[in-house]
């Protein structure tokens, strides 16, 4: 995979390469879960693990006196994040708040890979010879739709285990087939409800990989700016306006960055909690 000003691509080409994931193969039909993206499987690993590496080193290194800023901002994330789990949750949550802590942290790291240079690992495998190997890749995992849905998908998952673990499972069963109509109106109630569940699977992967994929757009038309700045003769003024906006749009993108962190976490909380309660 080529620098943009080596090849000097257009606009359309560039970032339809850079969009691109690193594939087992090539998906012809819109669902095919015989091809797993390795650039996100390997990044969302790779995150998951810093973010469990930081936290147990913080916890290991934890002081009852005068804490240091790393272990005062651990110590405010965990304390919002079972604030929040406090206000959603009406019952043991034992389990629920250290995910949604997880949740908050896992998601942050693998939005901030958007802030890594959007050639920088095609530079690398260009310097490793590895170039010839690998053509495509993505390194921000919520830029994958898979990436999110896979996240979704294991909410709903759990919204199911709470939802038989505080109901039982015949609670549940009786829930889905009954609720809202009656059960005269099993069938469609339990057509409803598991519109219901997809739904909410679908809004929240795709709430996050939306806000994600537009953010990754930009970077990219932010960084052709800059390789147009570096073939043409009057390149300068390309130049300040690609330092500019990049500048601007990260400052802004550390925002979003946060933001959407927050609100799969906090979505999260409230979609098990309303597992925990009835119809």
């Amino acid at each position: 995979m080529a620098s943009a000003a080596n090849q000097s691509p257009s606009l359309a080409e560039y970032v339809s390469h850079h969009l691109q994931n690193l594939a087992t193969g090539h998906q012809e039909k819109l669902i095919d879960f015989s091809i797993i993206h390795l650039d996100t499987m390997f990044w969302a690993i790779f995150c998951g693990a810093i973010g469990c590496l930081v936290m147990w080193l913080v916890a290991r290194k934890a002081t009852a006196g005068v804490p240091g800023r790393l272990q005062s901002l651990i110590e405010i994330l965990v304390e919002m994040a079972d604030g929040q789990a406090k206000a959603q949750i009406h019952g043991d949550r034992r389990f629920i708040a250290p995910l949604a802590l997880l949740l908050f942290i896992w998601i942050t790291l693998m939005n901030c890979m958007d802030f890594l240079p959007v050639d920088l690992f095609s530079q690398v495998f260009h310097w490793v010879g590895l170039d010839q190997y690998i053509h495509y890749h993505r390194a921000v995992p919520t830029a994958d739709l898979n990436g999110t849905i896979g996240i979704s998908l294991g909410v709903v998952v759990l919204m199911f285990y709470f939802g038989i673990k505080v109901k039982g499972f015949g609670g549940f069963l009786h829930e889905m087939f009954c609720s809202p109509f009656g059960a005269i109106l099993a069938p469609f109630n339990f057509a409803l409800n598991l519109i219901e569940y997809l739904s909410k699977m679908v809004s929240l992967g795709m709430r996050l990989w939306g806000n994600m994929y537009a953010g990754e757009l930009l970077f990219l038309m932010i960084a052709m700016l800059g390789a147009y700045a570096a073939l043409s003769l009057g390149g300068s003024l390309l130049f300040l306006g690609h330092v500019i906006a990049g500048t601007i749009w990260a400052i802004f993108h550390i925002v979003i960055v946060l933001l959407q962190a927050f609100i799969f976490m906090m979505l999260t909380l409230v979609y098990l909690g309303l597992a925990h309660e009835g119809h």
